[in-house]
């Protein structure tokens, strides 16, 4: 099958999507099967609304021998993928030495050492299908606030893994990064109210942002979306 976005080529193969069971990596499968594609979600926990034809391969993502070997079994079901969107995310808030460390690395391992065991993993099927990469980041990947140093520094890894990643591999892999803004999802109800978004403050919509991820992964060969910018209008984070 094909994943085809509004404009732009087909996508041949199944796409990968990490963190695919909520929030905005759920709205990419959802967006990929709308189009008649195939995904597989790289996730924890399984999807609470499965998408019609999406697999499910459980991992926890801190581990980076998992996440190679849930790469392996993503292809053993579905195929080589010619797309990849790194989507799965985790935060810790709080002052660095307030912060238990573990809680604080754990959010390194998911966001930034997940995202490059993934990729690593699946680079010789993307090499093979000229396929895709779309790393996820956070305008905290670029601005930095207080109460989030973890988070900040596993999005600028993202970030800078992602620019590198593109020199890297150029002419061989399109690579996209991603910076979204904040997205109504369920990634805020685990935080204590004041680091929670307030009472007016305005999200983007995931499936919105999921357009862009699926434009990006259908571009003709060797046309690069190097980096998207989506928020809302009013995103208090960016610029």
């Amino acid at each position: 099958m094909s994943v085809t976005a509004l404009e732009g080529t087909p996508l041949d193969g199944p796409v990968l999507v990490t963190g695919g069971s909520s929030g905005l990596g759920a709205a990419v499968v959802a967006a990929v099967a709308k189009r008649g594609g195939r995904a597989v979600v790289l996730d924890r926990q399984a999807p609470l609304n499965p998408v019609d034809g999406a697999e499910f391969v459980q991992v926890d993502l801190a581990d980076p021998a998992a996440a190679a070997a849930a790469v392996e079994q993503a292809v053993s079901l579905a195929g080589p993928p010619s797309g990849v969107v790194t989507a799965a995310g985790t935060d810790a808030c709080g002052k660095l030495d307030e912060v238990p460390f573990d809680a604080w690395l754990r959010v390194l391992q998911v966001n930034l050492v997940g995202t490059v065991a993934v990729v690593r993993a699946a680079l010789p099927h993307l090499r093979a299908a000229q396929g895709r990469v779309v790393t996820v980041a956070s305008t905290l990947g670029i601005k930095a606030v207080s109460d989030a140093t973890a988070y900040c520094a596993s999005k600028f890894g993202v970030v800078g893994f992602t620019r590198a990643l593109a020199a890297e591999t150029a002419g061989e892999v399109g690579v996209t990064l991603l910076v979204p803004g904040g997205m109504t999802t369920h990634f805020f109800d685990d935080r204590t109210e004041q680091y929670k978004p307030g009472p007016d403050a305005v999200l983007n919509d995931p499936s919105h942002v999921a357009e862009t991820i699926l434009f990006a992964l259908s571009q003709p060969a060797r046309c690069e979306l190097r980096e998207l910018v989506v928020a809302v209008s009013t995103e208090t984070s960016w610029p």
